[in-house]
């Protein structure tokens, strides 16, 4: 009876830190991180299962072999040209990052590029969209790798329209053609629709201090959707199912979302509204909370979507407001920042 209740007690820690539906991101724009090995010491610390590379780097990659990772690769905005022009790019380019790693290293998803349709320095880019992820998935197939690895790309926000309630959301008619384009080829090829869900965002276009409640997970009221009587209680359920009605408008609805950014800055200018050590700690630790409850949304309760946490190190060399270098929530010398509730519980002995 003992050794039973010893087994259930172990059993019931190791639920408890396995969130395989919590991801977090790390960017290359940085020159004070740690080492790729004590990356990967920390993050055995916390109880995320899924990490994202913005751009594929083979030294992290190497860290977090044999371990519980799952792992989205990304290719670069600047290479999407030629992945979509050089019949030999795709090829190279799995030679170089995928090959030598997996399945030692659990490669889940390759990002061909981010923001491309929604960024106006990007846009030129979005005619070589398309084909360069149908490059990239040829690649695999020709690897063998084809259906074990799934090729994607990543939205912002920026793709949506009329978000302020989920059931009038839809992609932005701009995109039409690029969008019935991608949407056809991740249903083709089992892969998610990947977006860029920032809470922050939308405070930052209405700052109310309710807004702010909604977006922190503070609202006792909560916001309901006219059209279908639903209860919104926060910014982040609103805008996925926001995402889940706009995919559905399409005829799409059964293509699986996956949020492949999420974060609050810890700091900013003195211009910028929103940035802020308590409201980091509230919206990331609140939406971690969330997503370990399963609640799911109004309109898809019971189940937590795939979410990558943005991010793990500040990059300090980005260029634009101060903000956007104030994401980390693990500082270089592997203290937190705040309390996102992500570190694992201490063993019960």
């Amino acid at each position: 009876m003992l050794f039973l209740c010893i087994v259930l007690l172990f059993q019931s820690f190791h639920l408890a830190c396995s969130e395989p539906f919590i991801g977090i991101n790390i960017g290359e724009l940085d020159d004070n991180h740690p080492p790729p090995h004590v990356t990967a010491q920390a993050l055995e610390s916390t109880c995320i299962e899924k990490v994202r590379l913005l751009e594929a780097e083979a030294e992290i990659m190497k860290a977090l072999a044999k371990k519980k990772f799952s792992m989205v690769i990304g290719v670069d905005n600047s290479d999407i040209a030629s992945l979509a022009s050089d019949p030999q790019f795709a090829p190279d380019w799995v030679k170089e990052f995928v090959s030598p790693f997996y399945p030692i290293t659990n490669i889940s998803i390759i990002t061909v590029g981010s923001e491309i349709m929604s960024r106006q320095e990007h846009h030129h880019l979005t005619q070589h969209i398309i084909p360069a992820m149908q490059n990239m998935q040829n690649a695999l197939n020709k690897a063998s790798l084809g259906g074990k690895i799934k090729v994607s790309t990543v939205n912002a926000m920026g793709v949506l329209a009329d978000v302020d309630q989920p059931s009038a959301a839809k992609f932005k008619s701009e995109y039409d053609s690029t969008m019935q384009g991608l949407l056809k080829f991740l249903k083709e090829n089992g892969s998610p629709f990947m977006i860029n869900l920032y809470p922050y965002v939308s405070y930052q276009k209405d700052p109310k201090p309710e807004t702010l409640e909604f977006c922190l997970f503070k609202s006792k009221s909560g916001r309901v959707d006219s059209a279908t009587g639903l209860t919104y209680m926060n910014m982040y359920d609103s805008l996925l199912d926001g995402t889940r009605k706009a995919l559905a408008n399409m005829k799409y609805e059964d293509i699986e979302v996956v949020v492949s950014e999420t974060g609050w800055p810890y700091k900013g200018d003195s211009s910028e509204v929103g940035p802020g050590l308590e409201n980091a700690q509230s919206y990331v630790g609140n939406l971690v909370n969330h997503l370990k409850k399963m609640e799911g949304t109004p309109q898809f309760k019971g189940k937590s979507v795939d979410t990558y946490l943005f991010e793990l190190y500040d990059e300090n060399l980005k260029g634009g407001a101060r903000s956007d270098r104030a994401y980390g929530i693990f500082k270089p010398d592997l203290t937190l920042t705040y309390n996102s509730g992500i570190l694992k519980a201490k063993t019960p002995f």
